[in-house]
Formats: C-alpha cells, structure tokens, sequence
C-alpha cells in the first residue's frame, strides 16, 4: 500500500474464503484495492446505493452460483466497508440498507 492510498475500514464483513471461493476472493480484493488507489468504479463491477447514503455504492462479486455484494461509502480519507453479503434477489432487502445506514451514521457520530 503506497501512502496516496486510502485504508480500508470494516464496519462488518469479511471476505474470505470459504465462504468464497478462491477466485472470487481474489477479484474483490482486486477491486477493493482498485477503491483505494481512488480508482473509479462502474458498471457491472459496481454500482451506486443512494438509498443508503451519499457516496455509497456496492461491488458486485459473482461466485460461481453465488452473488455477493460489499456495500461500501468512498470518503476523501478512506473506503468505509458497511457490509458483505449474498444476494439472493434483485432488489437490496430493506434490512441491509438500514442496518447500512445505522453503521454510518455511528461511524460519523464518532469520527
């Protein structure tokens, strides 16, 4: 990591494998690394969450027959991770995105 690049903080989360598998592990650590060199994400990798807050988005992580999804905020001084999880519907449930915001809003009340 050079010193231009921003940490990554965990809220909550994890990827490792199992329950990922070797490949996809791998692949979000490369994008999450991407994030840190304060490269720009798009689609399909990555997509904005507004619902959840202002500079939020999600990666998306296909593994095998599994998606997974790392809920993530880009502040000017780090990549905040807000949650890591399986998708299993088109649509994010209501649970993750307010279990998102609640996180930010303490990690905010305290930085």
């Amino acid at each position: 990591m050079s010193k231009n690049d921003k940490p990554l903080v965990w809220l909550k989360g994890e990827v490792k494998t199992p329950p990922f598998s070797s490949e996809a592990r791998i692949e979000a650590g490369y994008l999450l690394r991407c994030l840190q060199q304060g490269k720009k994400l798009s689609l399909p990798e990555s997509r904005p969450m507004p619902s959840i807050g202002k500079s939020c988005h999600e990666l998306k992580i296909i593994d095998q027959n599994v998606t997974w999804r790392i809920v993530y905020r880009l502040n000017k001084d780090a990549v905040i991770i807000l949650a890591v999880f399986k998708k299993k519907t088109q649509k994010t449930p209501k649970e993750i995105i307010d279990v998102c915001q609640s996180r930010l809003k303490n990690y905010d009340s305290i930085k």
